[in-house]
């Protein structure tokens, strides 16, 4: 029993150590991994080039599939193109399990000591973060020497000799069990090389491995199908067409795996090295067999998994991908231009506002309330998906436009309530009893109106571009709003003391508005705060040093 919790035990480690290592090259390289990426998809011999580095970095082809997917999802790339990269990253994969099946054992001990020493000295910077690689490189070669101490005991037990013994090959039933292991651990490496490993230690036939390394690639593929099953249909159809590459690849590899036992594993020698070859020459006749058949798998799944019509407002394509949450970067842009699509909508109803003034327009003002909820639920939705980022797979500027994001959608959220009341307010106390500004009082709500919108879109490129300049001349239109909206109330009241009669009937309705346009425009210029605090151009206190004295 000891034995068997031991095995387990570096199973688990195993798995540990590929985990590490994969967040720890993501958090290293974080946006500059998807933009090498992204630059280097020029064409599908290309695409799947740059599918074998990036996966040999991340030791995941399921991480590179859900980065790509997002890519598809945008826009930015092609479904066929994606197809490729995908087809590299498999070979990827099956590239690094041939480098781990040799005996790195003596690497483990330095990986690990220089990668805790690396990650508890510098913690948040780049090279605290690739000492957490270090430490999974040194966890997944450690583990894997465990694997084999542990196996060779229990090998020697007269009872799982006899199991051993009573093994038959069962093929179908090997590929569902590899399948299911690697969904399970979410690697398909982790298995392979624990595959490799227990046939090695003679804890299981070879024709049993090859089952189970055909599984395990198969699992990878259904891994990234699962994982984007709440995303966008075009994010789901990379993962897709990735799936049929690896079911077609099996169906074909597997009549042949008894050859490849008889004729090729002689030349080969020792069980592990059989195993990871197969694994990776599998992978390999599988992107040369399918790299020309990009275009129709994507055609096939095209018809599996149709686009939805985009020009119905419930076909809007919505930016919070689930499946990016692994890869933190990735989620925060996401969240970026959902924030943006918020945004849009609550300058859609600031717009409206200046409408149902001019016309009167009860039923305008109804439907712009309605959006308030719109808001309100778009606020939800991202403050909820931000909260499921891990803060600590966050590099320090990835923190820092994580906090920005908040802000920036806590103050479109409390816009979206102020015009909701402004709007009741010109319903009750213009458009029912009646009542109109007058000529020079509509001027001054005009001009404001105008001014708002023009520092919306301003503070909405702030929150895009994150530019020091635009920002500090958004803080500075803050104050210019103050003093018109200072100097509006004076004139407002200049008339009120020549006994105009539209300016006594609209007074309550003409101040309270002025005010509620000045705090909207408030908020707005609060999203130019993060961006001069994080640039160090925010003076620490904006009060005047004054001679303060004792008093009575």
């Amino acid at each position: 029993m000891k034995h068997l919790l031991n095995l387990l035990a570096a199973i688990a480690l195993l798995v540990w150590g590929t985990h590490l290592v994969r967040t720890g090259i993501l958090r290293v390289f974080g946006a500059n991994l998807r933009h090498m990426l992204a630059r280097s998809i020029s064409n599908r011999y290309a695409a799947a080039i740059s599918g074998i580095g990036v996966t040999a970095l991340v030791q995941s082809s399921t991480a590179t599939a859900l980065i790509v997917s997002s890519f598809v999802g945008q826009g930015l790339v092609t479904l066929p193109l994606a197809l490729a990269v995908m087809l590299g990253a498999d070979i990827g994969t099956s590239v690094m399990a041939v480098v781990f099946s040799f005996d790195l054992s003596w690497l483990s001990p330095l990986f690990i000591f220089v990668g805790v020493v690396l990650f508890i000295s510098r913690q948040d910077t780049n090279a605290g973060r690739f000492g957490r690689v270090l430490i999974g490189l040194g966890l997944m070669l450690l583990a894997l020497r465990l694997v084999t101490a542990s196996t060779e005991v229990l090998t020697q037990a007269p009872a799982v000799k006899a199991l051993l013994g009573s093994l038959a090959s069962d093929l179908l039933l090997e590929i569902t069990v590899g399948a299911f292991l690697a969904v399970v651990s979410y690697s398909s490496l982790a298995i392979v090389l624990l595959t490799a490993t227990l046939a090695a230690s003679s804890m299981i036939p070879m024709e049993v491995g090859l089952g189970l390394v055909l599984g395990a690639n198969l699992g990878s593929g259904l891994l990234a199908v699962l994982t984007t099953m709440r995303s966008a249909v075009e994010v789901r159809q990379v993962p897709l067409g990735n799936l049929v590459f690896k079911l077609l690849g099996v169906l074909i590899a597997a009549p042949f795996a008894g050859l490849w036992l008889r004729h090729v594993s002689p030349y080969l020698g020792e069980p592990q090295t059989v195993i990871v070859l197969f694994h990776f020459t599998f992978n390999l006749l599988v992107g040369i067999a399918f790299i020309g058949w990009t275009q129709v798998i994507a055609r096939w799944v095209t018809r599996l998994l149709p686009k939805p019509d985009k020009t119905a407002i419930s076909g809007r394509p919505h930016h919070l991908d689930p499946s990016a949450l692994s890869t933190p970067s990735l989620a925060i842009s996401c969240a970026a231009r959902e924030a943006l699509h918020q945004a849009d909508v609550v300058e859609t109803m600031l717009r409206g506002v200046l409408e149902v003034i001019r016309k009167n327009d009860l039923r305008l003002a109804h439907d712009l309330r309605k959006m308030d909820d719109t808001v309100d639920e778009l606020y939800s939705s991202i403050k909820y998906y931000l909260t499921k980022i891990s803060r600590e797979a966050l590099a320090e500027e990835e923190s820092r436009r994580w906090t920005d994001i908040i802000s920036f959608t806590i103050n479109m959220e409390q816009i979206g309530d102020i015009i909701e009341r402004v709007l009741i307010d010109i319903e009750d106390k213009k458009i029912k009893p009646g009542r109109n500004f007058s000529e020079a009082g509509m001027g001054e709500i005009t001009e404001l109106h105008a001014r708002l919108i023009d520092n919306l879109r301003l503070g909405m490129s702030v929150f895009l571009n994150g530019t020091v300049r635009d920002a500090q001349k958004l803080l500075e239109e803050k104050a210019r709003f103050r003093d018109l909206e200072r100097t509006y109330a004076t004139t407002h009241l200049s008339r009120l003391s020549a006994n105009e009669v539209q300016s006594f009937e609209t007074s309550s309705l003409h101040i309270d508005l002025i005010s509620d346009l000045k705090r909207i425009n408030s908020h707005i210029c609060s999203i130019a705060y993060p961006i001069l605090d994080s640039a160090g151009a925010l003076a620490p206190n904006r009060l005047r040093p004054v001679a303060l004295t004792d008093q009575p």
